[in-house]
């Protein structure tokens, strides 16, 4: 089981890093799905079989359907490369070392010598509540930013 996750984790880091490397708009999708796969993989083997397969027929499924349908209509083609700016240059780095320290140090504080996490057993009921109840602000804010992201697909590819 533990090297089933961690060949699940190394696939998921690595389409990770494909997606945001990829100068094709088609192919970066394509690897988003393999990352949502591998996350759907790694919360089975977490005893999360709900939520893995909600994360397939959801996200990998639906969504990912919707982002292949958007790059079509805009008929994106390769990422032509730009020149850069120098302040990009000179801060990029220090920047990112110090965004890399910030999410080590975040994970340090939010799990101080947990060996490993706790079985995820919550059912469709438990996680209803939780949506609805506890986590009711994000759940809306993210469905209005999906909401925004489809219209703003729909105005660039509307023809002129």
């Amino acid at each position: 089981m533990v090297i089933l996750f961690y060949i699940a984790a190394i696939v998921a880091i690595l389409a990770a890093l494909g997606v945001v490397l990829q100068k094709t708009p088609v192919y970066s999708a394509l690897l988003l799905i393999v990352v949502l796969c591998s996350l759907a993989v790694i919360y089975l083997l977490l005893g999360a079989e709900f939520i893995a397969f909600i994360q397939v027929i959801v996200y990998a499924g639906a969504i990912m359907v919707l982002f292949v349908l958007v790059i079509m209509l805009l008929n994106a083609r390769r990422e032509t490369p730009g020149q850069g700016s120098r302040m990009a240059r000179w801060l990029g780095g220090p920047l990112l070392v110090v965004f890399l320290a910030e999410i080590v140090l975040a994970a340090w504080r939010q799990f101080p010598g947990a060996a490993s996490p706790p079985p995820l057993n919550a059912g469709p009921a438990a996680i209803g509540q939780l949506l609805f109840r506890s986590y009711v602000l994000p759940f809306e804010v993210t469905s209005i930013l999906i909401l925004v992201a489809i219209l703003g697909a729909v105005v660039l590819a509307k023809k002129s």
